[in-house]
């Protein structure tokens, strides 16, 4: 279920280090490369490994002891563990993965009944093939990423094709895997759901269908959510169908963000999550189960009392969804530059952490759609380490 965005940001640079001369011209020290964190400071001299003096390393001839063999090796090995856990990072935008959880919650929270361990299972299907997704997304994607962003992971040759494949199979797997163990009815929508996200990465997210497929794999995987915690799809739909509608108005936007020049999908996006926002804080039709509609009657007045704590946190949620995306798609509205459609798009992505939270709250499970809301500051802290889009 992988969303194409362009971060619009290549590999920065690096600069080599210097040598410090004293007034005689002398060589004293040697500046330490900007990326080890030393900059500024001179290199420290070098112990020796019986525990004796330091050796002297301020004389002309003295050995460059933080230019050895071994220190060169030790600053590559760590710069290597790092450079390939961020190079995965990003190729699966880890990031976005704040945006998942809520999907399977909201389906739960749909069907009147309280999240369990079938629900955490459904969780954990999600996020495996939401990561299947992503990286099918740039292996699929690998020629044109060579020409148009040769800074991401494959291009750059920081993670193979191959292994993007394997990790998009084995996903793949873990997710269908998950949603077994989640009870047949898991299973039933796990199925179409991992077809769809293969479908979209391989063929159709290139044709005018993409936005379409998207929008239904958003909706399947809230789907479910419902169908592991209780087998009742059918009460989910309307959730499903505004969760689908959003991501269908946020993958339309990003159809052009490498381009830009059309304020049309900015605008349609703006509108939908206008209506998107009113229906959100429009108080649905009670009770959603038989056995919310028993206890609807025997308990009317505290059932009043926490309609309205519900109706106010729906109507904070819906307008912090509606906050979140308004700004950006009325910047690319206005000038559908690549850069600001960019944001449109990573505003859109954001946005669904809210809208879930909103969602949950409209089925009337206060508790679960505060833990949704939760993951908003998560993922926006992620975010500044590894890009989003």
């Amino acid at each position: 279920m992988s969303e194409r965005h362009v971060d619009g940001q290549g590999p920065s640079g690096e600069r080599g280090g210097g040598a410090l001369r004293d007034g005689t011209g002398r060589r004293t020290g040697r500046l330490a490369h900007p990326v080890s964190g030393d900059a500024g400071r001179t290199s420290a001299p070098l112990a020796t490994g019986t525990g004796g003096a330091p050796e002297a390393s301020d004389g002309p001839d003295a050995p460059d002891v933080s230019d050895t063999g071994t220190a060169r090796a030790a600053r590559a090995a760590r710069r290597g563990g790092r450079g390939r856990a961020r190079a995965w990072a990003e190729l699966l935008r880890v990031p976005a993965l704040f945006t998942v959880p809520g999907d399977a919650l909201a389906g739960t929270a749909a069907t009147g009944t309280r999240p369990g361990t079938r629900t955490l299972l459904a969780i954990g299907s999600s996020l495996c093939l939401y990561e299947a997704g992503m990286a099918l997304n740039d292996w699929a994607d690998r020629a044109e990423d060579a020409r148009d962003r040769p800074h991401r992971p494959l291009p750059s040759g920081r993670v193979r094709p191959a292994a993007a494949l394997t990790a998009a199979c084995a996903l793949t797997g873990a997710g269908l895997a998950l949603a077994a163990r989640a009870g047949r009815p898991a299973l039933a929508v796990a199925a179409p759901l991992a077809a769809t996200v293969w479908s979209y990465d391989l063929g159709l997210k290139h044709t005018p269908a993409g936005p379409a497929a998207m929008a239904a794999a958003r909706g399947l995987d809230l789907l479910l959510g419902a169908a592991a915690g209780g087998g009742r799809t059918r009460a989910a739909l309307p959730s499903a169908a505004l969760l689908a509608g959003h991501t269908l108005a946020v993958t339309t936007v990003s159809r052009r963000e490498a381009q830009g020049g059309s304020s049309a999908g900015p605008l349609a996006a703006l509108a939908a999550s206008a209506l998107l926002t009113a229906l959100l804080t429009r108080r649905p039709a009670p009770p959603l189960s038989r056995q919310a509609a028993e206890s609807w009657q025997t308990a009317a007045p505290r059932q009043a009392a926490e309609s309205r704590q519900t109706a106010a946190l729906r109507t904070a949620l819906g307008a912090a969804y509606a906050a979140t995306v308004a700004r950006p798609y009325l910047h690319a509205a206005l000038n559908p530059s690549p850069p600001l459609t960019q944001r449109a798009v990573g505003g859109g992505i954001r946005a669904t952490i809210p809208l879930q939270a909103a969602l949950c709250a409209r089925a009337g499970a206060r508790v679960t759609a505060l833990a949704v809301a939760a993951l908003a500051p998560v993922g926006r802290a992620c975010a500044r380490k590894v890009s989003i889009t």
